[in-house]
């Protein structure tokens, strides 16, 4: 699904990441790890053409993500808040997002009432605008909202930062359901090792923008990776 090619990337001749090869298939939940600095974020900036490649390329699906949007129809991401729009309500933002992916207003409540639990009855019919809620329920529109269309890859960056311990639980529940159907590709980056562990079927760490392990999850995976990051 997913085909990174000699990707580097530089800015002022110092190299922020850099990685030869890696593939992901159709249907995995990958977990993206590593210190801040690593790369995780300069990854996911370039596989959705917010940065351009200082080498290399990125395919999604056969397409090369720089040189067509041709993927964009199937991709869905957030990254942080400012994938919102802050002088939307959460209702006009996901009807917005259901428009540009085809959902009319019926599609998108029904989305929205399966997620009731995850809103905690903080998001919908509040009469408030994205930019005046808190860190923790702005993302969770942004989550929500990646759903939107049933995209085949979804893409999220820290998804659990600046959310409560129930919160936290419903996501890990929400994203182990994408990562059970074939024919959704998640791909997860995080500084929390365990809670990444516990979603995803593959682990890939890395340090300093290289690529220095790339693993399927087993019970021994959470230890092995603590150890690594303890040195």
């Amino acid at each position: 699904m997913i085909q990174v090619n000699n990707l580097t990337k530089k800015y002022n001749d110092t190299a922020v990441l850099n990685i030869e090869s890696l593939e992901i298939p159709k249907g995995q939940s990958l977990g993206l790890v590593g210190n801040n600095g690593a790369g995780k974020t300069t990854f996911f900036s370039l596989l959705l053409d917010l940065i351009q490649p200082s080498t290399g390329n990125i395919l999604n699906n056969g397409i090369q993500v720089n040189t067509s949007e041709d993927w964009k129809p199937f991709t869905a991401s957030f990254l942080d808040e400012s994938f919102l729009i802050g002088y939307l309500t959460p209702e006009e933002y996901f009807y917005f997002i259901g428009d540009l992916r085809g959902q009319n207003k019926a599609d998108v409540d029904v989305l929205l009432a399966q997620h009731e639990e995850f809103f905690n009855g903080e998001i919908l019919k509040n009469k408030k605008y994205l930019r005046d809620l808190s860190k923790g329920n702005q993302k969770k529109v942004g989550i929500i909202a990646t759903l939107i269309g049933n995209p085949e890859v979804i893409i999220l960056d820290e998804p659990f930062a600046n959310l409560d311990p129930t919160t936290v639980n419903r996501l890990k529940k929400i994203i182990k359901e994408l990562a059970d159907n074939p024919n959704v590709t998640v791909l997860v980056s995080s500084h929390d090792l365990q809670h990444t562990v516990e979603v995803c079927d593959r682990i890939v760490a890395l340090n300093k923008g290289e690529l220095v392990k790339d693993m399927l999850t087993s019970k021994e995976t959470l230890q092995e990776l603590e150890l690594f990051f303890a040195v």
